[in-house]
């Protein structure tokens, strides 16, 4: 075979639009929560509402506008994305500023704002994890030799997450706290900075951590309830007992879906930040590492798609991807793992599954960014390959395929 041949044919394996693999994992995570909101809300919607599909046909309808939002998501440039990265970050913080002065209060933590002709709540935090991302890719794509060298490149995004930290921490959202700044600290490392830096990053923020932890009672008792939630299971580890239950009930194959026991009003939140022990309950342990699986899928594809667009020399759409990646495997990992019993109790919902629109459309939004910068790296993939198979200059890049 010719040289001009073979390049023609990695040519033709490069044709299709998007990432395959990483569209069906979310749309499958999506499908899978709409139908465990469905079987988790029901009981909980009779008593409410008296409609027990208030909360499932709700949830579908955040679905629709989810997905047609990022639809149009998909159409805009990651240059829009890029020069507008500053505003966002702007933006974010101007939200969570706007939560602690008019926020809705919900079990004591003022996390939503109302806001007019809008059927649902808004959850600053989640708009500022999209915001925060963009700012920090367009960062490192213009600072990424000084990051790797220099300290104070490396500690302005660590300031602007201490900003936003603050705020998060006066609504409480303890939550977004660490999954924001495990994704910070993540693209930093991603982008070459020094692992000694990070050392002693660790160390402070565990000294941190501590005090926060000891300055409230109930900090405190949520920390206790973790290590050994019998010991009080009907107060401070109540949620954690009976999530563990259900994990008990679901078994291999699990009780079948529509039979859960703990939704009828001993589990709280069931349809939301602990629909993960709802499905173990009635899917089983199958169900349980099958969506698991399926998370692992999506963070994989979208590390895999960043990987492409660095070696294609796109950086803010490698440092986008990576970040979306860092933030929704994070959130699932301390979702899953407060449900099950690893971690202390977060209200985190879980990205794709959990009852909620604000945390739908941004998590659509988020894998519009990423499938955008796979289809501009297939497109200057394509580019480079059809100027090469023209010129009959062989294109010798390695490992651009993942």
């Amino acid at each position: 075979m010719s040289r001009l041949t073979r390049l023609r044919a990695r040519l033709s394996t490069a044709d299709q639009p998007v990432d395959g693999w990483l569209l069906i994992a979310a749309l499958s995570l999506m499908l899978i929560g709409w139908v465990m909101v469905t079987s988790a809300s029901t009981e909980v919607a009779s008593s409410l509402t008296g409609n027990a599909w208030y909360f499932s046909l709700r949830h579908g309808a955040f679905l629709l506008v989810s997905l047609a939002v990022g639809a149009l998501a998909l159409r805009v440039p990651l240059g829009w994305w890029k020069a507008n990265g500053p505003l966002l970050l702007l933006v974010g913080i101007v939200l969570l500023v706007l939560v602690l002065v008019i926020g809705r209060e919900v079990n004591g933590s003022k996390r939503w704002l109302s806001l007019p002709g809008v059927p649902f709540n808004l959850q600053a935090s989640e708009v500022a994890k999209l915001c925060l991302i963009t700012y920090l890719a367009g960062y490192l794509e213009r600072f990424l030799p000084q990051v790797r060298r220099e300290w104070g490149a490396f500690l302005r995004p660590l300031m602007v997450m201490a900003l936003l930290g603050g705020l998060l921490i006066l609504e409480p959202d303890y939550g977004a706290v660490v999954v924001m700044t495990g994704c910070v600290m993540g693209m930093l490392l991603m982008a070459g900075a020094p692992w000694g830096r990070f050392l002693l990053l660790m160390a402070l923020v565990a000294a941190l951590g501590a005090l926060v932890a000891i300055a409230e009672p109930y900090r405190m008792a949520r920390l206790t309830s973790f290590v050994d939630p019998w010991a009080d299971q009907f107060a401070s580890g109540y949620q954690l007992t009976q999530a563990l239950i259900a994990f008990g009930r679901g078994q291999w194959l699990g009780t079948g879906l529509g039979n859960s026991v703990q939704k009828l009003f001993y589990l709280p939140e069931a349809h939301t930040d602990f629909v993960f022990a709802v499905l173990a309950e009635e899917l089983g342990m199958v169900g349980a590492i099958t969506v698991i699986g399926l998370f692992a899928l999506l963070v994989w594809r979208a590390m895999a798609v960043g990987r492409r667009a660095e070696l294609a020399g796109l950086t803010f759409a490698a440092y986008a991807s990576y970040g979306v990646a860092l933030v929704i495997g994070a959130q699932a990992f301390i979702n899953i793992a407060v449900s099950s019993g690893m971690l202390p109790t977060k209200g985190l919902t879980l990205p794709l599954l959990s009852y909620g629109g604000s945390s739908l459309v941004v998590s659509c939004i988020m894998m519009a960014l990423v499938l955008r910068a796979d289809i501009e790296t297939r497109q200057a993939r394509r580019r480079t390959r059809s100027t090469a198979v023209r010129s009959g200059v062989p294109d010798n890049r390695k490992g651009t395929q993942a």
